[in-house]
């Protein structure tokens, strides 16, 4: 098994968005939930929503991150192709306004 995490962008964050009704609310979760479900024990990580990214440098300045990050989830695979098979099923990629799923392969850190 290898690990992966999944790095889930939209064009804004869940905060920007007009806030859904709570049967909205129940019926996205609950499609989340069945994916969820899908991946089982190889879920590392469900994740949670993220917003306000900034960007840092070595020089120390900061600026607006340039791609909006609104998630991220941390499964075990067994390779890239089974990863892959699991963010093409994933909800994220239902909601509106061309959401996205970047999809990483965890790298050993080096010396350790």
């Amino acid at each position: 098994m290898a690990r992966f995490v999944f790095v889930y962008h939209a064009p804004m964050t869940p905060a920007d968005a007009t806030p859904p009704t709570d049967e909205q609310t129940a019926a996205v979760m609950g499609e989340w939930m069945d994916w969820a479900a899908k991946v089982g024990d190889d879920m590392v990580d469900f994740g949670t929503p993220l917003a306000e990214g900034v960007r840092v440098s070595s020089d120390g300045s900061t600026a607006p991150s340039t791609r909006e990050v609104s998630g991220y989830t941390v499964i075990d695979a067994a390779d890239m192709d089974a990863a892959l098979a699991l963010a093409k099923e994933h909800p994220h990629l239902k909601m509106p306004g061309g959401c996205e799923i970047e999809v990483h392969a965890a790298q050993p850190v080096p010396g350790m």
